[in-house]
């Protein structure tokens, strides 16, 4: 494979070097959770039972919609989950959790952040932005991570022994220098949270991480889970929506406030859809192993080229996301903008930083799959803020992975070349 994208794509001969070995160093990488992860979604399908008759969904209010029941269903299945909401009407994961938060939050209630500072656009959400959570009377508090990056649980239970209603945790990076958290992780959060306060409920921001694991939070005791169908769930061909798993009085209450009360979860048409998001699910575990596998290519080769990568390269992975850290802002800009090489739609495009609502700092962004913001698809985007790193995610299969990363890693290193050539000439 590697010898066949660097024909058709030559690239500097350093670069072409670090590809090689770190394609050789990448392909006996073994990852045995991706067949856990397929039986289960296998077993998933044939205990349900889908017909083709459940496929077509309904339009209007969704009374009654089979391809809806038969999704969730499934969903529920695989997240070990008493109910499941899954709806188009949620656009995007941070909807979803913001969703749940304000339905078991009342004026006067308290939230916790477990594992640090939440990322950006869902803390704007929370405490800065206009109609904010905070400003609408619920108390907020975030527990820092310990030294190593880690919860500090220490910590997490003298606050919730002091009083709180619900406690959020962020199961992946985000834009941040710390590792994800494993499902198994996310459960001893709870463990500590319960302890401490067993009416509170401990929610659980899971996007980028499903399916990567043979187990999900909610296998661990979490109450409920929350996240985006077009990213890993969605396998490439779910349009759109995001989910709310977990207890059932927990799921039907975030129904309740998101579409009206005595209605809850009956309402919801599919669109049309309900065969993208099933067949979506089918092969979501073999495009998460994909990509999976592309990510640990990309750590490889810039771990080859002289730069510091989290995860490395064959270490457990707990999301989608690869850390880069490129140091400056220039090598940032021609990341993004050699991987847009890569890209099947907007190929010619060249990124450049903004504003994005809820980030201080300009946001680079390199992607053009064929659903906006399905991260499942390649993409790679960061703000402009020390310490300069910029974030990896998707790959539908390994090859395009591969791609997306020697193109990104040829556009940095001409600029290194170029700097070092100009130093020279210089001194």
């Amino acid at each position: 494979m590697i010898e066949a994208l660097l024909e058709r794509f030559p690239v500097g001969a350093r670069v072409a070097a670090a590809a090689r070995s770190a394609y050789a160093r990448t392909a006996t990488i073994t990852r045995p959770e991706r067949d856990a992860v397929a039986a289960a979604v296998l077993r998933a399908f044939a205990d349900e039972g889908v017909g083709e008759s459940d496929l077509p969904g309904s339009l209007g209010y969704g009374y009654d919609d089979v391809a809806r029941a038969r999704y969730e269903s499934l969903l529920a299945r695989v997240f070990g989950a008493e109910r499941v909401l899954a709806r188009f009407s949620f656009v995007s994961g941070t909807h979803a959790i913001v969703a749940a938060l304000s339905a078991w939050l009342e004026r006067g209630g308290r939230l916790v952040a477990a594992a640090g500072r939440p990322y950006d656009t869902l803390r704007n959400a929370l405490v800065d932005a206009p109609d904010s959570l905070v400003s609408r009377g619920i108390a907020y508090d975030e527990i820092a991570l310990d030294a190593r990056g880690d919860v500090d649980f220490a910590a997490l239970a003298e606050r919730c022994a002091r009083g709180v209603d619900v406690v959020f945790v962020q199961r992946s990076r985000g834009y941040a220098p710390r590792p994800a958290l494993s499902a198994a992780r996310c459960g001893e959060i709870a463990g500590v949270v319960k302890r401490a306060a067993p009416q509170a409920l401990v929610l659980v921001d899971n996007c980028y991480g499903e399916l990567v694991e043979a187990t999900e939070p909610t296998h661990h005791g979490v109450d409920a889970v929350m996240g985006s169908l077009i990213k890993n769930l969605g396998g490439g061909l779910a349009p759109g929506g995001g989910y709310v798993a977990g207890r059932a009085a927990v799921v039907e209450r975030i129904a309740s406030r998101h579409y009206a009360p005595g209605l809850g979860s009956a309402v919801g048409p599919t669109l049309g859809f309900g065969r993208a998001l099933l067949q979506g699910l089918f092969v979501a575990p073999a495009v998460v192993g994909e990509c999976l596998a592309g990510l640990d290519f990309t750590a490889a080769l810039f771990e080859e080229l002289g730069y510091d990568v989290d995860p490395r390269p064959g270490e457990r992975r707990f999301d989608i996301v690869q850390a880069v850290r490129l140091g400056t802002p220039e090598a940032m800009l021609r990341f993004a903008r050699g991987l847009q090489r890569a890209m099947p739609v907007n190929a010619g495009f060249a990124p450049e930083p903004g504003p994005v609502p809820g980030y201080a700092e300009p946001v680079l962004m390199a992607g053009g799959g064929f659903v906006p913001g399905a991260t499942i698809e390649l993409s790679a985007d960061g703000p402009l803020r020390a310490p300069y790193e910029i974030y990896v995610q998707g790959g539908l299969f390994r090859s395009h992975a591969l791609l997306g990363s020697i193109l990104a890693a040829d556009s940095v290193a001409g600029e290194s070349n170029r700097r070092s050539a100009r130093e020279g000439r210089l001194s």
